[in-house]
C-alpha cells in the first residue's frame, strides 16, 4: 500500500492527467476518451461523484454515436433485470451521487432511470430509429456542447 502524501499541487495535477486506457481487437475502433473537452482537462473545481460520472458518460455516449449509421440511435440496456432498453433522450445528475437517464422504452413509453453512482452499469446499444423518415437524434453531441458552454 502506498502511503505517500500528495501536496495540493500534486493532487490537482493528478486530477487532470490522463487516467484512461483502451485496447480493441479492431485498431480502427474509436477510443471513447480520445477527444476530452477542454473543461474536463482543466484543474477541476470540487465535483461530486455524480458530476464526474455524468461528464464521463457524456463522452462514452458521444463516442458510441460516432460509430452509428443514420438508421440507429443510442439506447441503454439494463443489466440484471427485465426492464428492457431505454432510448437515451436526456442525461442529468443530482449531487452528490445520483445520475439520471431520460428517454423512452421500445414501446415508446416515457422512461426515467435514477441511478446511484455506486450502482452505475450502462450497456450502450444501437437501436433502430422509431421514425425511419426522420434523421437520427444524437444526444451525445448536444451533451458535449453543453459541457463547453453550459449557458
Amino acid at each position: 500500500m502506498d502511503n505517500k502524501i500528495a501536496t495540493s499541487a500534486e493532487a490537482a495535477e493528478a486530477a487532470v492527467l490522463r487516467c484512461y486506457h483502451e485496447v480493441h481487437t479492431d485498431p480502427k475502433t474509436l477510443q471513447a476518451l480520445r477527444d476530452v473537452p477542454a473543461p474536463m482537462r482543466q484543474v477541476p473545481e470540487q465535483k461530486s461523484a455524480a458530476h464526474w460520472a455524468y461528464e464521463r458518460l457524456i463522452l462514452y455516449i458521444q463516442n458510441f454515436e460516432k460509430t452509428l449509421d443514420g438508421e440507429h440511435e443510442v439506447a441503454m440496456g439494463f443489466a440484471g433485470g427485465e426492464a428492457g432498453v431505454l432510448r437515451i433522450e436526456g442525461l442529468g445528475y443530482f449531487d452528490p451521487d445520483i445520475v439520471t437517464f431520460y428517454g423512452s422504452d421500445s414501446g415508446g413509453a416515457k422512461t426515467q432511470l435514477v441511478q446511484h453512482v455506486s450502482q452505475l452499469n450502462v450497456i450502450l446499444r444501437a437501436t433502430p430509429k422509431p421514425k425511419p423518415q426522420e434523421p437520427a437524434k444524437r444526444i451525445g453531441f448536444r451533451l458535449v456542447a453543453e459541457l463547453d458552454d453550459p449557458a
